[in-house]
């Protein structure tokens, strides 16, 4: 059952990345949730990297793969911060922001599991610069697989 559950679930968040069409630029894309994304990404990847998952690879093929939309989201976000906070209290906003998204899924994703993550995070990887990632977003950092969309895929 957990082998068919966990099928399901890839073959469902892959058709669903498949289906996000382009995005329209870089001023469309959320800064906050992209930053998110990366770093969820990134703790999933460093804390899977022991098991038979490890999907360190594919997650700096992503990072390379979306440097640039990674890397404008930040400067965003640090200068969103930094006009609501002034600069040293941004840096501090921003730096919180990181820690708890790593403690956060340091004990791992609450609905899908490193096999499942690797998969996304390859499928993200092969994607244009940019491309699907803030609606990638919106399902990857759901709290649960209910609240996802690829609820309604996941029978």
């Amino acid at each position: 059952m957990k082998i068919s559950r966990t099928a399901g679930s890839i073959a469902a968040v892959a058709t669903l990345l498949m289906a996000m069409p382009a995005q329209a630029g870089q001023a469309e894309l959320s800064a906050e949730k992209l930053r998110k994304l990366d770093i969820m990404l990134m703790v999933s990847a460093l804390r899977c990297r022991h098991g038979q998952d490890d999907f360190q690879a594919d997650y700096n093929r992503f990072a390379q793969r979306h440097l640039p939309v990674m890397s404008a989201a930040h400067r965003t976000l640090s200068a969103q911060y930094a006009g609501r906070y002034g600069t040293s209290g941004g840096k501090r906003a921003l730096d919180k922001l990181s820690v708890s998204m790593a403690n956060r899924y340091g004990q791992g994703h609450p609905w899908m599991d490193c096999h499942e993550l690797g998969a996304v995070t390859r499928e993200l990887a092969a994607r244009a610069q940019g491309d699907g990632l803030d609606e990638a977003a919106d399902l990857l950092l759901a709290n649960h697989r209910g609240s996802a969309l690829v609820a309604r895929y996941d029978r």
